[in-house]
């Protein structure tokens, strides 16, 4: 690994599709995970079960799909984890799976940045990437942003309370993923008195989705992966696949000003789909439509090697 030198990992792969078609990775956010749709074996819906399935943007009738659990999502490794290392261990992984090369690395947030140095890295084992929400390195204002989060959460394994520290900081990060215009319309309603303490219209989602996170991750997770977002670092130059990139005008996380610089220094930009979405950071999950004519694009893009 890149900052934690050599190690013993385990990478879980979900394969839905068409076995002998051509080949297209999906990778999330950092609490993605391999079941990237709903399938015969297991019927739960993926994480984004509106994008791959039958006569979606990604039909597995005509591809092989596949994605993964991150590197260190296990909360197995409390070392430095790169986004280096996850495109290294997905090209491992699709050695073990007799794979020489994909049609498309389509990825999203944190997977975008993976799809990126995937790209660098294996330039030979990719047709195209398509980049949803991410650039070539973090921007220093939601670095400082995750960063607080991650002291959220030191102190509440300090205070005893491990579960508590990460769900605030998972509630802190749903804000980040999401815009103003949306709370705006969603929450709006007066804040209530319960006993002597005023609640607040959001109080009760942002709970939910913070206790729902600690049921699945723990903070050695969080906290690595969260921390593999800020030292991504990425010569754009180095890139020489094709790349088509998505951006949100709303999206603070990733701003589309970073990531039409991005476009001008790749070697082999495809351009940038720019949307308008109150959701945010989080489009890439909500807009099916308009995410979806954007997977479309790029698989069906006709690209010079």
């Amino acid at each position: 690994m890149r900052h934690a030198g050599a190690r013993r990992v385990f990478l879980r792969v979900e394969s839905v599709g068409v076995p002998d078609a051509p080949c297209i990775w999906v990778a999330g956010g950092i609490s993605a995970d391999r079941h990237a749709t709903a399938h015969a074996l297991d019927p739960r819906p993926g994480w984004w079960n509106e994008l791959i399935g039958v006569d979606c943007a990604v039909d597995p009738r005509q591809w092989r799909v596949l994605a993964c659990d991150w590197v260190g999502s296990e909360g197995d490794i409390d070392a430095p984890i790169d986004t280096a290392d996850q495109a290294d261990a997905i090209a491992l992984a699709l050695d073990a799976l007799g794979i020489s090369s994909l049609h498309a690395f389509i990825g999203a947030s944190y997977g975008g940045m993976v799809a990126l140095q995937f790209a660098a890295r294996h330039p030979l084992r990719v047709d195209r990437i398509g980049v949803l929400s991410a650039a070539d390195r973090p921007h220093p204002f939601a670095s400082a942003f995750r960063a607080l989060q991650r002291q959220v959460v030191t102190l509440g394994q300090l205070q005893c309370s491990e579960t508590l520290g990460l769900s605030l900081a998972r509630q802190l990060a749903m804000l980040s993923y999401r815009t103003p215009e949306e709370f705006g319309s969603r929450f709006d309603a007066a804040p209530t008195l319960s006993g002597d303490r005023a609640r607040c219209a959001a109080e009760d989602y942002l709970s939910h989705c913070g206790n729902r996170y600690v049921a699945k991750w723990s903070a050695t997770a969080f906290l690595r992966l969260s921390e593999s977002i800020d030292l991504h670092q990425l010569d754009p130059t180095s890139v020489h696949v094709p790349c088509a990139l998505f951006s949100v005008s709303q999206d603070w996380l990733a701003p589309p000003e970073q990531i039409d610089s991005l476009s001008d220094r790749l070697p082999k930009s495809l351009g940038v789909t720019r949307l308008d979405s109150a959701f945010g950071h989080d489009a890439f999950l909500k807009e099916r439509d308009e995410v979806g004519s954007f997977l479309r694009s790029v698989i069906d893009a006709e690209v010079i090697a």
